[in-house]
């Protein structure tokens, strides 16, 4: 997975951070701490752990993802990551068939 969406409420500058959706990387949502919730009434799954944005920036940045860009989106705070792939023999055809399987 070469991207990373982290958002937290302003509000909520200390935590909790949503890190990941239901495709995400399950061992580096552990590595994180983050908790797969699903609140009521929402139909999706998200990632959710208690750091502090900043931690999960160095945990990252640890991991090898590089930050991208960074905005407000009305009350939200939201960074976006992106590693490059590792398997770089890998084409393009098969790069998209596995990020976008299980869709």
């Amino acid at each position: 997975m070469p991207h990373i969406f982290v958002s937290t409420l302003f509000r909520l500058e200390n935590g909790p951070c949503i890190v990941g959706d239901s495709k995400s990387d399950p061992d580096l949502m552990r590595y994180l701490g983050a908790e797969a919730k699903q609140e009521k009434g929402q139909l999706f799954t998200i990632w959710e752990t208690k750091l502090l944005p900043r931690v999960v920036l160095d945990l990252l940045e640890l991991k090898g993802y590089k930050l991208v860009s960074t905005s407000g989106v009305g009350q939200t705070f939201v960074i976006t990551m992106h590693k490059p792939p590792v398997n770089r023999d890998e084409t393009n055809e098969d790069q998209v068939k596995r990020i976008t399987a299980g869709f």
